[in-house]
């Protein structure tokens, strides 16, 4: 079972901003590798392991729409499962943190990041806005999204150079890629490596560059990306299609397609989460005395009845007649609020039977009306 985050960085659900960079600050100069170079082995991989979790857990909580999504699905992704729906790209351990450390510290913590500088790397996700129908978003839809994006150059093989013979070892570094100087830090006296500014960190260099790509090691293409859009899905949410971004270095895995989703509003329907809402014009005959309505839903037709004295604003219940449920075999609920109508340009025969109308009905047949009466006289004896 995956650790709690918040108990990783030892604050609680309400803790701020502030309180989880404090948290987060003490701990990774804690269990920072550089002061476990002299410890064994075991205790170095224990202090990795931890500074990992440190890492990842502030990378979450310190990001408002992971920590959005880990509070109401407790996953940075969100809800999962159609590719990944997510508020942000993956990515944990100790890759994206130097800068983070370079801020709390100044920098110099030590040559993690130069070292790593030929490991491979993922390339950087692709955000793109999707707008769909209600309907699109009720029924679920096939989209295919063109995009354009970078793709290792095949002549190169993403090397970035004519041939074999055109990469050579950079003169500066001597292959390494990094350069080692000494300054002062939190902890004294350290060496610190950082990337040879010649290469790049990567201990090599290129003499002559591939023509294809001119020494880039990729190029931009347009591609096509088929993707399932899964029913119930809303506005707001993120939807992560894994490894079609741009592709990596060093042999490294693609980036994501992140795509935000836009659900055109329905002129029908009104969206409150998974419930549906639609206004229903009712007369006043009807309303008065009962009577079965037919209405036409995201499901089909479908018949309720309308009680006799009916009120304007009355919010009738249709139940599974709502909105899909994401990943479930569920609906929300329909519900119809009735507007009663007042007839217009009535004759006067139709107003003196009215009035003859109004004129039969007893005392008690107007409660709300006979109600506000008592209350204007009330409040003007108070006057």
């Amino acid at each position: 079972m995956d650790k709690d985050l918040y108990e990783v960085l030892g604050v609680s659900k309400s803790a701020s901003e502030d309180d989880i960079k404090k948290a987060y600050r003490k701990l990774a100069m804690k269990y920072h590798p550089d002061r476990f170079t002299t410890a064994s082995e075991q205790e170095k991989k224990d202090a990795e392991v931890k500074f990992k979790e440190i890492n990842h857990a502030y990378e979450v909580l310190s990001d408002p729409n992971k920590k959005a999504n880990y509070d109401q699905y407790g996953s940075e992704d969100g809800p999962q499962g159609f590719g990944g729906f997510s508020g942000g790209a993956d990515g944990a351990g100790f890759g994206g943190f130097e800068d983070i450390l370079n801020s709390f510290f100044g920098g110099g913590m030590g040559g993690s990041r130069a070292s790593r500088a030929n490991a491979p790397q993922q390339g950087d996700d692709i955000h793109v806005r999707l707008d769909l129908t209600f309907e699109e978003a009720y029924n679920g839809v096939k989209k295919t999204i063109e995009v354009y994006r970078d793709e290792e150059c095949s002549t190169c093989h993403g090397t970035g150079a004519k041939d074999g013979s055109s990469v050579v070892t950079c003169e500066y570094c001597k292959g390494t890629g990094y350069i080692r100087r000494v300054q002062q830090s939190l902890f004294g006296q350290q060496v610190v490596q950082t990337p040879c500014p010649h290469c790049g960190g990567k201990g090599k260099v290129v003499k002559e560059k591939c023509k294809d790509c001119g020494g880039k090691g990729y190029n931009r293409v347009k591609a096509s990306v088929v993707v399932n859009i899964p029913a119930g899905i809303d506005s707001g949410m993120n939807m992560t299609v894994r490894h079609e971004g741009h592709c990596g270095k060093n042999g490294g895995p693609k980036g994501n397609l992140v795509i935000s989703i836009y659900v055109k509003p329905s002129d029908e329907f009104k969206r409150v989460g998974n419930d549906l809402y639609m206004d229903v014009p009712v007369n006043f005959y009807d309303a008065t005395v009962g009577c079965e309505l037919e209405v036409e839903t995201m499901k089909g037709t479908t018949k309720t009845k309308v009680p006799e004295a009916t009120q304007s604003g009355t919010k009738l219940r249709l139940r599974g007649y709502g909105m899909k449920v994401l990943q479930k075999e569920q609906y929300g609920d329909l519900y119809l609020t009735i507007k009663v109508e007042t007839p217009r340009g009535l004759n006067n025969k139709q107003k003196d039977l009215l009035k003859q109308f109004n004129e039969s009905l007893g005392n008690t047949q107007n409660p709300i009306k006979d109600r506000f009466q008592k209350m204007c006289e009330l409040f003007k004896k108070r006057k």
